[in-house]
């Protein structure tokens, strides 16, 4: 993964968060993982994005990466190769009930979404397929013959969302190169999917999408961390909003 920072993204350091509505009752932010796919073969680094289906209720028509929250099945799904150390501990700073288990739940919700919304397969073959999956998606994953590899995700930034939302995600915004794709389950994507569109651009040109402003902010980070060559022992960020302005913090 080779390439050069984007112009153009302000990032949301500083800024000032929409007001939300004050009248919602606090609700704690639930774990969530969203996945940057890599595609580092050409010239320039591109990232697969998504446009969400117009009918949706919650962000209808933008563009996103694929993701959600922690499902109870992501627990209890096994795993080849283990989170590395320092993407584990970065996922569970200032959680207030930190574990392990959490912070490998939240990676496999990452994948998990990714092939619910894509049909993209990220894992490996080498070990045979899971006994016993958790029944729904990840049933239709191990089906597949292939395990979850977590030792091959790059943790980018968290944000998460401000109070005064009726949702609040404490989300994850992991990236894999395109080469640990293992395979694809076709029709997982369409007119009738909660992804109707998919798309290959370079990051730059990517961050002209319609697109929240975080998912832009990810963009940038990500930008910035093929820059530096993607270690896994540089510092994260992590997006909160006290008081309604936007905060950065490295992890």
């Amino acid at each position: 993964m080779n390439g050069t920072q984007p112009t153009g993204f302000d990032g949301l350091a500083g800024t000032r968060a929409d007001a939300g509505d004050a009248s919602l009752p606090y609700l704690r932010p639930v774990a969530a993982g969203t996945m940057m796919i890599v595609d580092g073969s050409g010239a320039q680094p591109r990232v697969l994005m998504g446009r969400r289906h117009e009918k949706l209720a919650f962000h209808p028509g933008i563009y996103v990466f694929p993701g959600g929250r922690v499902e109870a099945s992501d627990r209890r799904m096994n795993v080849a190769g283990a989170l590395d150390e320092h993407v584990e501990r970065r996922l569970l700073c200032g959680v207030k009930k930190p574990s392990p288990q959490r912070a490998r739940a939240q990676a496999l919700a990452a994948i998990r979404e990714t092939f619910e919304e894509t049909g993209l397969l990220i894992g490996s073959r080498d070990y045979g397929a899971p006994e016993n999956p958790p029944e729904g998606a990840w049933s239709l994953y191990a089906a597949q013959g292939l395990f979850p590899e977590l030792d091959r995700l790059h943790l980018i930034a968290r944000a998460i969302t401000p109070p005064g939302r009726n949702r609040r995600f404490d989300t994850a915004f992991f990236a894999v190169d395109a080469q640990d794709v293992a395979d694809r389950v076709e029709d997982m994507s369409g007119p009738e999917r909660e992804l109707v569109e998919l798309v290959w651009l370079p990051i730059e040109k990517a961050g002209q999408l319609d697109m929240l402003p975080v998912t832009r902010t990810a963009l940038f980070e990500l930008a910035a961390r093929i820059e530096a060559g993607m270690r896994p022992y540089l510092p994260v960020p992590l997006y909160t909003c006290p008081r309604g302005i936007w905060r950065r913090e490295l992890l």
